[in-house]
């Protein structure tokens, strides 16, 4: 077991060298990159098997990080994009170390094939289906499953809306809304099909399509007649009551 974890921790270098050049070829159990004319460091993939590598190398821990803050959200360390992208890619490092360690006589079989695209219906079907294993649902099941072992740790729950405006007006049904503006007077109406309420990353703003005049303590006196709604601005006011029907 210890020759094959060494042999698959030279393979990892090897792979970054495909990436680079294009191409290889193994000699003597020493990874021998091809020649080629020219190499851009830092360029875009210029070949199909560039390509693919790139997409096995980072898209795991894309796919990691995507479900895991699906499921418990985003920790004050990542709403900074850096931080996010760091995370991503050691997420994707430990994947690949995995996958190199299991798949390591997979990976030199294809390599002692020229690292050739399998033109074989059936064979390239397998390919997708090992891709779509190891890039999309791999990840996901282990995101899921380190969400799950969390969430038991945890006395709260994780909603995955961005704000409590969000969550209160995306089912609200029709209601009675009043708010009290920031001078202290009251403004109210039917919140009804009609009417509607602004949603992240849009700053909070309700329209309520029948208005109502409001006493000094923010009862309901009548309904305002020819007016179609009033436009509330978030900014506005510093609180909003919904009452139940």
């Amino acid at each position: 077991m210890l020759p094959q974890l060494a042999y698959a921790g030279r393979m990892c270098p090897a792979l970054f060298g495909i990436f680079l050049s294009g191409g290889g070829h193994l000699c003597d159990n020493r990874w021998t990159l091809a020649t080629v004319p020219e190499v851009r460091m830092g360029g875009a993939p210029s070949t199909v098997v560039q390509l693919a590598l790139l997409v096995i190398a980072v898209l795991p821990g894309v796919s990691y990080q995507f479900v895991r803050e699906r499921q418990l959200g985003a920790d004050p360390g990542e709403l900074d994009l850096t931080e996010r992208v760091l995370r991503a890619l050691t997420s994707s490092v430990a994947l690949d170390s995995l996958y190199a360690v299991i798949f390591a006589p997979w990976i030199v079989r294809w390599a002692d094939n020229g690292l050739r695209i399998p033109r074989d219906s059936g064979q390239l079907r397998w390919s997708g289906a090992a891709c779509l294993l190891l890039v999309f649902l791999v990840p996901a099941s282990a995101a899921w499953l380190v969400c799950t072992l969390r969430k038991r740790r945890r006395r709260g729950k994780y909603v995955g809306t961005p704000s409590a405006w969000d969550e209160v007006f995306q089912d609200l049904p029709a209601s009675f809304v009043r708010v009290r503006m920031k001078d202290g007077t009251w403004v109210g109406g039917w919140y009804g099909p009609r009417s509607f309420a602004t949603a992240y990353p849009r700053p909070p703003e309700i329209y309520l399509e029948l208005t109502w005049e409001m006493g000094e303590n923010g009862a309901f006196v009548k309904q305002v007649e020819r007016t179609d709604g009033v436009l509330i601005s978030g900014a506005e006011f510093d609180l909003l009551e919904i009452l139940k029907n």
